[in-house]
């Protein structure tokens, strides 16, 4: 599988059922989330102003895709956490199925982001971040083209300690004619 075919396989509406385990406060936290992924055209201004912020030719680029979230937890009170991002990878053209992917929002840090992805023989897609405070390292990889799962570190920014492990079983919502 390569980045084209792992983005496409993710465009869908999903509900994602997390269970995150956060080291550093002792909690467990339980999300359910609504997400939509949605494919993004090349020429999308989106995608050509987050080129242009990492100085990226947008002709180097594939995939496009806007990311939506809501969820709610049962952190305390929780309120509902939702947000929107921009994910514009770039394959590397002398490593196969490599490459970076670009972010208007990181996963660990709510600013931009570029990590680094790998798509492994068995299709699993590892993203490693890293940020001013933080790291990330995430994994996705799908049971069959309806479910997914995600596994997800966040480090401290030395990579030397896990702060935060979470698990995510996400299922695509599926139309019946």
């Amino acid at each position: 599988m390569d980045i084209t075919e792992f983005v496409a396989k993710s465009i869908g509406h999903w509900r994602s059922q997390r269970s995150a385990h956060h080291l550093a406060f002792g909690h467990f936290e339980a999300v359910q989330s609504e997400i939509d992924i949605l494919s993004l055209e090349l020429d999308d201004p989106a995608v050509i102003e987050l080129c242009q912020t990492y100085h990226v030719d947008p002709q180097t680029v594939v995939s496009p895709f806007r990311m939506s979230w809501e969820g709610h937890s049962d952190w305390e009170d929780s309120e509902v956490v939702k947000g929107t991002c921009v994910l514009v990878p770039v394959p590397d053209p002398d490593r196969v199925n490599c490459g970076k992917l670009l972010r208007d929002q990181g996963y660990a840090e709510e600013i931009a982001a570029v990590g680094e992805y790998t798509i492994t023989q068995d299709g699993t897609f590892i993203l490693v971040t890293v940020y001013d405070r933080a790291a990330a390292e995430e994994k996705i990889w799908f049971v069959n083209p309806n479910v997914r799962c995600r596994v997800s570190l966040i480090k401290t920014s030395a990579g030397s300690g896990v702060v935060t492990a979470s698990f995510s079983s996400e299922i695509r919502q599926t139309i019946k004619d």
